[in-house]
């Protein structure tokens, strides 16, 4: 074994201390989140959950570990890691994935069409502005497969919409549909490579970045006008009217009629974003998005798939920061905290709504400084409750 010698290894040393972020250092992208918060997400996690099980969406636990695969859609964008036989592994960077591996193994022949829901983490390696810079953070969501039509898009918009309503958030579903976009540059005569070029510039909505592309191109004008024609199909039903009139071929004309088919199961208020086209060849059908007051990322977000063995699928996922972001304001007080002074009195508070705290020492001027400290007003002891500045051996408030 080669030595290393004294003078080195205290320069190694040296520049390990030098690197070695503060004990107190979090890495970027991740965040503590403190007791009010936590109270809050999980509150709504528990509504979220008890409204996907009353429309038979079943609970599902996923792995946060995975075998990392370089077809996987975040492949680049996961945290990786190799275990003790050598095996690249990755930290879960997204649902629908993992949910389509636990369907073929465990679900194999359904019965379809099969609902599940799930709640967990995500990890991704590098930040996005989608997500508020965070490489860490939160989801609920569902997924109804096996089922490909326009009546199992609806019962997922009308889901979103009761989830949305559930816990107080006012949004409006934007539907979306990616093969629209490549069908009408495919009608136009475009290559797929030059389609794929176009995605990006379209679904930014960059005017700018579209003519550059058709100069680059040498498109002819009436090309290039369809373009910006397809950024500008935003809006209500009007703009299925205006999508028809730009279908030409059988795929532009599929699209547009399944979206009306959808809108009529669903029957309530929705707004059309055709022009909608990044990760066309991820989403196979529609695709939807809600958008809160005050956030100007999506709060859910979803759209229709297929696995790898051709199994249909569709679902959405709500992240549960933004979520709480948005309600912090709205969501219901912590019922009050008091101090009991024996298991008696922990046992009525909690039965009468309290959160009771336990008494750790009998020492009266330590437990009023605590209460002080926390803003804990009250006691109890038995089946009393006093105020904490009260002697401790007062009766009952």
């Amino acid at each position: 074994m080669r030595r290393v010698s004294a003078p080195v290894r205290a320069a190694q040393n040296r520049t390990a201390s030098r690197s070695a972020p503060a004990s107190s250092a979090i890495p970027e992208g991740t965040r503590d989140v403190l007791p009010p918060e936590w109270a809050q997400r999980e509150h709504l996690r528990a509504r979220l959950s008890a409204l996907f099980r009353g429309w038979g969406y079943r609970g599902v636990e996923l792995p946060s570990l995975e075998y990392a695969d370089p077809s996987h859609p975040q492949d680049r964008r996961a945290f990786k890691l190799i275990d003790s036989g050598g095996q690249v592994l990755a930290l879960r960077s997204e649902f629908t994935t993992a949910i389509g591996r636990l369907v073929r193994l465990r679900f194999p022949q359904g019965p379809f069409p099969l609902r599940l829901q799930y709640s967990g983490r995500l990890w991704l390696r590098t930040q996005t502005s989608e997500l508020g810079r965070l490489r860490e953070f939160n989801q609920v969501g569902v997924e109804l497969l096996g089922v490909d039509t326009p009546q199992s898009d609806a019962e997922l918009l009308h889901l979103a919409a009761a989830a949305l309503s559930e816990v107080g958030v006012s949004a409006q579903l934007e539907l979306g549909f990616p093969g629209f976009v490549d069908a009408v540059l495919e009608d136009a005569g475009l290559p797929e490579d030059a389609r794929d070029a176009l995605h990006d510039a379209i679904d930014r909505k960059s005017g700018a970045d579209l003519d550059l592309l058709a100069t680059q191109a040498a498109l002819a004008p009436e090309i290039t006008r369809t373009l910006h024609d397809l950024t500008d199909l935003y809006g209500g039903p009007e703009v299925l009217d205006d999508a028809a009139r730009m279908a030409r071929g059988a795929r532009a004309q599929a699209a547009v009629a399944h979206l009306r088919a959808v809108a009529a199961h669903y029957g309530g208020p929705l707004l059309f974003d055709l022009g909608v086209s990044r990760r066309y060849g991820y989403y196979t059908g529609v695709t939807f998005r809600a958008y809160a007051d005050g956030l100007n990322q999506p709060v859910l977000g979803g759209g229709r798939y297929a696995l790898e063995d051709g199994l249909p699928g569709a679902g959405f996922a709500i992240g549960l920061e933004r979520l709480t972001g948005v309600l912090a304001p709205l969501l219901p007080p912590e019922p009050e905290v008091v101090l009991a002074l024996d298991l008696e009195g922990a046992l009525a508070a909690r039965a009468a709504g309290f959160t009771a705290e336990l008494a750790w020492t009998a020492d009266q001027a330590e437990l009023r400084a605590f209460c002080a400290a926390r803003g804990i007003r009250r006691w109890a002891r038995g089946t009393d409750l006093f105020e904490a500045s009260a002697p401790a051996s007062g009766s009952g408030a």
